[in-house]
């Protein structure tokens, strides 16, 4: 028994630096598609734009491949985003109790949150995404609307996706494991400067 109360406080502190790694890698990937927010916008202005102004003129101005990529950008910035927004606690959460509650209560139920419902559900995913990502790359999946784009890359974010989030769920139960081992050194790192 007393073996294990001291792996339960010396764990944490071995961890942090693979917390912080995970924590570095998913503010650099969240920083690196920020910028196409502004993509996004201005294929969809653009896709407005053109559709009028081309029935205007007379002349097609757009087309499916310039809607796929309004599409496929918001993916993007979902699926590579995701981690991002776990690590700086932007995700959905219905927080009528949790922000009353001690720190202490909050890591109890973040590190629960983590271990019980988030790397389960990524591994879910992954599992029944495999065999449609694998398929689509084995026959160059393609639109099905004239002049589209391949579908198989934005498939295979999928994938990336939930080993990302993933990733972000072990960071995110280390720190709440510190936390409860009374670790200062579990505090998370300040990433608003970089923002």
């Amino acid at each position: 028994m007393r073996s294990l109360q001291r792996w339960w406080r010396t764990a944490p502190p071995k961890l942090l630096p693979l917390s912080r790694a995970i924590d570095r890698l998913n503010q650099q990937i969240g920083q690196g598609v920020l910028w196409l927010v502004l993509v996004m916008v201005g294929l969809g202005v653009w896709n407005v734009i053109g559709r009028y102004l081309g029935r205007a003129i007379g002349q097609n101005l757009t087309s499916n491949a310039f809607i796929e990529s309004q599409w496929y950008t918001f993916d993007i910035l979902f699926l590579l985003g995701s981690a991002y927004a776990l690590l700086h606690d932007e995700h959905v959460r219905v927080d009528i109790f949790y922000t009353h509650w001690s720190p202490r209560k909050k890591a109890i139920a973040n590190l629960i949150g983590s271990l019980v419902y988030l790397l389960p559900f990524c591994g879910l995913v992954a599992w029944f995404s495999w065999g449609s990502v694998v398929e689509s790359w084995a026959i160059w999946e393609g639109s099905p609307d004239p002049g589209g784009l391949p579908r198989y890359p934005i498939k295979a974010l999928i994938l990336v996706s939930c080993l990302l989030l993933f990733l972000q769920g072990i960071s995110e139960a280390i720190k709440n494991w510190a936390i409860l081992t009374g670790d200062r050194g579990a505090q998370p790192e300040s990433h608003e400067s970089e923002i």
